[in-house]
């Protein structure tokens, strides 16, 4: 993570103490790792935007009720991680646009990006179909599984971190990311099996 917590703990002091200038280095502070993190849960560019956004609005409604030694990055990440499943389960109900459109791939900063080499075009499309399973397959993980899985693996929390965003134990943590690797791999054994009938 690219904070302290000392640095967090006087940012959130001088919110609590009025100065709104506070919430701008909190934001600057976190905005790009939330907003990674967002991007992965509900995949779309804007929503993620929104969700971090909305974030950083309920960081300044509950300044006041913030105790000085709270973990921040534990608030933040529950409180967006909240945002996204209610988000997620929102759209699932109102889907306005398909769940199957092509991913925003604008912003390199929020994931990994294909690199733009001269491969040929049967190996570009194996790895795009390869990395669109693995995201359909993260993206069916329950609430749970996906946001343990995405906080060790691409904000690299630790497991007293993640324990504290979803509520359970270091042991908590280490048996949900076995079971989301547990379903993922059933999930695209299926798929990479496939892909090398197709391409062999």
């Amino acid at each position: 993570m690219n904070s302290t917590p000392a640095s967090d703990e006087a940012a959130l002091q001088a919110l609590k103490e009025g100065r709104d200038s506070a919430l701008g280095e909190l934001i600057a502070r976190w905005q790009r790792p939330l907003f990674a993190f967002a991007w992965r849960y509900v995949q779309n560019s804007a929503d993620a935007h929104d969700l971090v956004a909305e974030t950083f609005v309920r960081l300044h409604q509950h300044r006041d009720r913030l105790r000085l030694d709270t973990k921040l990055s534990a608030w933040l990440f529950t409180t967006l991680s909240n945002l996204c499943h209610n988000h997620y389960r929102w759209r699932r109900r109102h889907p306005t646009v398909s769940l199957d459109a092509p991913i925003d791939d604008t912003d390199s900063s929020a994931h990994d990006t294909i690199p733009s080499d001269c491969a040929a075009p049967d190996s570009a499309l194996e790895r795009d179909e390869a990395r669109d399973a693995v995201r359909a397959a993260i993206d069916r993980l329950p609430h749970d599984l996906k946001t343990t899985l995405l906080l060790h693996h691409y904000e690299k929390l630790s497991y007293r971190e993640i324990g504290a965003v979803v509520g359970c134990s270091e042991r908590g943590v280490e048996t949900r990311l076995y079971r989301a690797r547990q379903r993922l791999r059933e999930e695209l054994t299926g798929f990479l099996s496939e892909s090398a009938a197709v391409y062999t």
